[in-house]
């Protein structure tokens, strides 16, 4: 028993030692909300895709939660031995269905090779974004990968130029854009040099209850009851599909949600549950 004992315990400890050499959240630049009072010659602008937010190490893509995804060995084989800062991305409006394909624990040759890398930064160059870009333009062909791609990034004259392009994409299944400072260096944490421009606003909260459904949903979820890093509590019963009923994010999970303003009392306007994190 005593033998039995102390091989359990190895086990136990060589598991979570490879399991936390494994993990790791890399200190990534966040962006801010565009509110409209900044210089846009300033910026260049690209368009936010809406995929997984993903760090390549040199040698795997983390989460910004820092879990791997466990991408096919041929798909990550040509990519720079340096760090990379982007999204996996499978098209507008196929978030659900990406987020299936890069969350399994043994990846799927046939839906991987429909997956982008799409990278938008060089977050080891301690240089003004527009010289990381030169340098990105350089090196990102060098693969000859159809899933290593890079951004566009261009220029945008002024505010109305800014809406219309806004509307375009949001019109053809788009998320939104984004803008990127031209002179500001790679700066861990959310900041001005990058923001979101979006119809609608998005935030985190973490889960900490399931609320059963009545009627039609009985037996499935009804609203998921969730905390902000603000202490706010409220409940989000809108924009699940009956998949997701059945099988909701779980407790203690990182969910993100679309809302439109808040209430007098700081409860947002609930417009959909856009995703569970990883």
């Amino acid at each position: 028993m005593y033998i039995f004992l102390v091989l359990l315990l190895s086990l136990c400890f060589t598991s979570l030692s490879s399991h936390a050499e494994q993990y790791y959240s890399p200190a990534l630049m966040l962006a801010k909300t565009y509110k409209g009072k900044i210089d846009l010659s300033q910026y260049l602008v690209s368009e936010k895709l809406d995929g997984v937010r993903a760090y390549w190490d040199g040698k795997k893509l983390i989460s910004k939660q820092g879990n791997e995804y466990i991408a096919p060995v041929w798909f990550t084989k040509d990519f720079p031995d340096q760090a990379l800062d982007g999204e996996l991305w499978l098209g507008r409006g196929l978030f659900q269905s990406l987020l299936s394909i890069v969350s399994k624990t043994h990846p799927v040759d046939e839906e991987w090779s429909k997956v982008e890398y799409a990278v938008f930064d060089l977050p080891d160059k301690k240089l003004p974004f527009t010289e990381r870009l030169k340098i990105l333009r350089q090196l990102i062909p060098i693969s000859k990968k159809p899933y290593l791609t890079l951004i566009h990034q261009y220029k945008l004259k002024d505010k109305h130029a800014l809406n219309d392009d806004l509307n375009r994409i949001i019109a053809a299944g788009g998320e939104g854009l984004m803008l990127h400072r031209k002179d500001s260096l790679y700066q861990a944490g959310r900041n001005n040099n990058i923001l979101k421009v979006k119809p609608y606003q998005d935030a985190e909260a973490i889960v900490i209850a399931h609320i059963p459904g009545k009627g039609k949903f009985l037996g499935m979820l009804g609203s998921l009851f969730v905390t902000t890093s603000d202490g706010i509590k409220f409940r989000i019963g809108t924009g699940f599909s009956n998949k997701e009923r059945r099988s909701p994010p779980s407790i203690g999970s990182l969910i993100t949600y679309t809302y439109h303003g808040k209430t007098d009392r700081g409860i947002p306007n609930i417009c959909k549950l856009f995703a569970s994190k990883k």
